[in-house]
């Protein structure tokens, strides 16, 4: 959908049917869900009201639709059916900007917004609101006269936030486009009762991300000021090895109360992560590499390394297993390099150009012994594997060197980003 992805109205939206990869139907789309933002930018599209057979409404997050086309939504088929709860951050397309009075910048005129188109931004999963179809003229449920047009979203005035105020909204919009580990920052030094507000407004994906930037008793405190479901919907949405570091510091009934709200899958891979001491690579590991069958293409190697929500790290190379090719795998066959799969036709077949002279990581191996291996061979990721040969999960250097530093190493960082007037972008 990207790049050439069409402008769609959201009045065509209304009501169409959510299914499932498979094609079973999951059901129907109420509202669409947007943040707005400072200086009359689009407003970021969130995701998705859905309305289930059984009436429940329920969020469905961007991030998990495949596909939005005509009549249906595809969505990976993995939904939180946790009741919707509007926060104060987010709008409703449908329920609050259609029928709304606002003004054309340019010329001051009053219309009445009727429908609303958003699009899918190039090269990225990003959806925005993108333009409005207004009518000029006054409002009135039976009036229909006046001339109809659609303009930019920035060609309006009375939606956008108020420049005044200190509230978490404004806050939020003012640091957008912060990388998580500076909004990580921001958040460090906010009040604890500032920092608990911006928590609870975020998103479940950016808290999940800012989170893993934190210092260990920011990440507590907040978590903790969360509702027990919305904690662990965020455990869900970070690395499992993030999640399980985190539950480790948590008092065991606290712990096992949040790991019994999560998805069984996630809390699988984070009770599986637990079970290994912290400063060995079974510790230290994502379960979540990058895994393919040994007839998988290059082109299918690129595929998934093109997904963005991999770590620069992960996405450095792809492990070749015997099914199932979920961690624990099968049998581990060897490791392709990104490099390599560059340099190979797009139908080579991957068990064709594995590197399988390098040896994987034990989970049991120290963290200086898998230091060393990231020194020795030049990696930024590692596979490993178990004495029966199946790939457990992959260190990536990022855990290996935040484990290395000093335990105030967050602090010093936040500390030096302050000084030099550090931002993101």
């Amino acid at each position: 959908m990207a790049g050439s992805a069409p402008r769609i109205f959201v009045s065509h939206l209304a009501g169409t049917a959510v299914f499932d990869p498979n094609g079973d139907q999951m059901g129907r789309v109420r509202d669409l869900v947007a943040m707005l933002r400072a200086d009359r930018r689009p407003p970021r599209l969130l995701g998705f009201v859905v309305e289930l057979a059984t009436r429940r409404r329920i969020f469905l997050p961007i991030t998990r639709v495949t596909g939005i086309e005509s009549g249906q939504v595809i969505t990976t088929g993995v939904l939180n059916v946790q009741r919707f709860e509007q926060r104060p951050t987010e709008r409703l397309v449908i329920g609050e900007m259609l029928d709304r009075r606002v003004s054309l910048v340019e010329s001051g005129e009053e219309v009445t917004v009727l429908d609303v188109s958003v699009r899918q931004l190039p090269a990225r999963r990003d959806w925005e609101v993108d333009r409005l179809f207004v009518r000029k003229g006054k409002g009135g449920a039976f009036r229909r006269k006046g001339e109809a047009l659609t303009v930019d979203w920035s060609a309006v005035a009375g939606f956008s936030l108020e420049e005044h105020g200190q509230g978490a909204e404004r806050l939020l919009a003012t640091f957008e486009q912060l990388r998580p580990a500076d909004l990580a920052n921001v958040l460090h030094h906010l009040s604890p009762k500032r920092r608990a507000e911006v928590a609870t407004a975020l998103d479940d994906d950016r808290l999940a991300d800012v989170l893993e930037e934190l210092p260990e008793d920011d990440q507590i405190e907040i978590l903790g000021k969360l509702q027990e479901e919305r904690a662990a919907d965020v455990l869900e949405a970070m690395d499992p090895d993030d999640a399980a570091d985190l539950l480790a510091e948590l008092p065991e009934d606290d712990k096992e109360r949040l790991l019994t709200l999560m998805q069984p899958d996630d809390a699988a891979d984070v009770r599986r992560l637990m079970a290994y001491e912290e400063r060995t690579a079974g510790g230290l590991m994502t379960t979540e590499p990058i895994v393919l069958r040994p007839d998988a293409t290059v082109a299918d190697a690129l595929a998934r390394v093109r997904n963005r929500d991999l770590s620069p790290a992960l996405a450095a190379q792809v492990y070749v297993c015997r099914p199932p090719d979920e961690t624990p795998t099968g049998k581990y066959l060897g490791t392709v390099h990104f490099q390599r799969l560059l340099r190979d036709p797009p139908y080579t077949l991957v068990a064709s150009i594995i590197d399988d002279d390098l040896r994987p990581l034990r989970p049991d191996a120290e963290l200086p012994v898998v230091a060393g291996f990231f020194a020795a061979y030049d990696m930024v990721s590692a596979p490993v594997v178990d004495e029966g040969g199946s790939l457990l999960g992959a260190v990536t250097v990022d855990d290996v060197l935040d484990h290395m530093l000093p335990d105030d190493w967050r602090e010093t960082e936040l500390h030096l980003q302050e000084g030099t007037g550090h931002g993101g972008g």
